[in-house]
């Protein structure tokens, strides 16, 4: 009995031990750690961008304890894309968004930061600047007030939701606004020229400190010191993790996402894809021109088949679109293979084409006028697409009629001849004939047709008048390969 107790005493300090290292040895905790995901929001800011965006959050934007952190580096850039990640961040529950301005965030890198819950900044990086600038003919311009107006109110949005001062956020983009900073009764606040201007003689009186913040005629950009001063940025920091660390994430994951080559390639094609598209339209027009279906026709597919998969990668074109650019090259299709020639089939297939890639570029088919950048984005695509299809044509036409023949010369043959100078020759003398001799006709000539001399028919032209079926007939004289014939009759022979 004894030994029992002795046993049983061994065996539950044995376990109690073994209990102690298992639980006690990180390499066998069974805690999980919160995980934080880190994305890259770094270059110019367009649809490539988006999308990268929107497809990390699909599968880890419901993950309950994640914590997603966007790490800024960007001067800017559409805004069409900047509002579409806006949304996407937005759509994440409130407390799990934070902005890291690793180096910059301008323009439409200010609204994304501001987008997410908490912003920190690195030691000696800015934001702000959110011009919204425009190409006209005299060069880059600001936005009209449509266009003001509309940004000013997401700016005023996303500062009331994630508590960033609402005027400052506005002055970013808003370049006749003037802020200032006052101290009244002892009290901080920041105020727009219009409210200081509202105040009584006996509420100025009370103002003890006043100071200028933005200026009229600029827009608000900080550095991370001014940031943090003006409650922007909760604090600037040497790394993420210290900015991790004082948002009370010290013991997490981090997981940083990085682009996937499939939007990795689409961010690569987006400065080429208006040469992809000119140089794909004037392949198929080359195709069209020449005869059979050969290495124009595929290279045209192919180019215009890029610059289409780029854009439904990215989002912008659909199984709409799709549809658009297959009936487009259906119907060019009939024009190689059916229709010969470049009539309406080719027209209409070029132009159904046109139709497709301008949609592509594009997520909207008619633009809202809520959003007066998009009909300035539609009228931008009509005239890239518009100008592709034009230079492709003028290109095409210099290639068939300058560049292929020269080509043809350079290149070894077998070729045939460039003319058929001397092609007959042979073939005449070989019935023997000569000016002089006599014959019928064998047809009609109206002026060529056939002659029969001495039992052989010979294609021949007639001199003057037209000569009727059987009318004796003299040849006059043979120029090369041309028998040169009138009728015997009207010589009196």
């Amino acid at each position: 009995m004894k030994l029992d107790k002795k046993l049983i005493f061994i065996f539950s300090g044995f376990m109690i031990f073994l209990s102690c290292f298992l639980f006690g040895n990180p390499a066998f905790s069974l805690e999980k750690k919160q995980k934080v995901y880190v994305i890259p929001v770094s270059g110019t800011v367009e649809a490539g961008m988006a999308a990268h965006v929107k497809r990390s959050l699909e599968e880890i934007k419901d993950e309950a304890d994640a914590v997603f952190v966007f790490k800024m580096d960007t001067f800017g850039g559409r805004v069409d894309a900047a509002l579409d990640i806006v949304d996407t961040i937005s759509n994440i529950p409130k407390g799990k968004t934070i902005a890291y301005v690793e180096k910059r965030a301008i323009s439409a890198g200010a609204l994304i930061a501001l987008s997410s819950n908490l912003l920190f900044m690195k030691n000696n990086t800015i934001i702000g600047d959110c011009a919204p600038i425009i190409n006209t003919k005299e060069g880059q311009q600001m936005a009209g007030e449509k266009v003001q107006t509309v940004l000013r109110a997401k700016f005023r949005a996303l500062a009331k939701k994630n508590n960033y001062p609402v005027k400052l956020a506005e002055s970013m983009v808003t370049i006749d606004m003037e802020i200032y900073k006052i101290i009244m009764d002892g009290k901080t606040q920041l105020m727009d020229i219009k409210a200081y201007d509202d105040l009584t003689k006996k509420e100025k009186e009370k103002i003890s400190s006043k100071k200028t913040i933005v200026a009229k005629g600029e827009l608000l950009t900080m550095d991370d010191a001014e940031a943090f001063d003006l409650k922007f940025s909760q604090k600037s920091v040497s790394n993420l993790k210290e900015a991790l660390s004082f948002a009370g994430y010290d013991s997490v994951d981090i997981v940083t996402i990085e682009e996937s080559w499939s939007v990795g390639f689409v961010r690569f094609l987006q400065p080429f894809l208006p040469m992809m598209m000119l140089m794909g339209v004037g392949a198929l027009y080359t195709e069209i021109k020449a005869p059979g279906f050969g290495l124009p026709g595929i290279a045209g597919i192919i180019l215009l088949g890029l610059v289409f998969f780029n854009q439904y990668l990215i989002g912008l074109a659909d199984h709409t679109e799709l549809l658009i650019m297959i009936i487009g090259v259906l119907l060019l299709g009939v024009e190689v293979f059916v229709l010969p020639g470049f009539g309406i089939a080719g027209i209409a297939g070029l132009l159904v084409i046109a139709t497709g890639l301008v949609l592509s570029f594009q997520g909207f088919v008619l633009p809202d006028p809520q959003f007066p950048w998009e009909g300035a984005l539609l009228m931008k695509n009509l005239a890239l697409v518009s100008g592709c299809f034009l230079f492709a044509f003028l290109i095409s036409l210099f290639l068939i009629r300058f560049v292929l023949p020269t080509i043809s010369k350079v290149v070894k043959g077998p070729y045939l001849g460039t003319n058929l100078k001397d092609s007959h020759v042979d073939a005449i003398g070989s019935v023997s004939i000569k000016p002089g001799d006599t014959g019928i006709a064998h047809t009609f000539l109206r002026p060529s047709g056939k002659i029969m001399i001495n039992d052989k028919k010979i294609d021949a032209i007639a001199q003057g008048e037209f000569i009727a079926q059987g009318t004796s007939i003299i040849i006059d004289k043979i120029d090369q390969n041309r028998v040169i014939v009138k009728e015997t009759v009207k010589d009196g022979l």
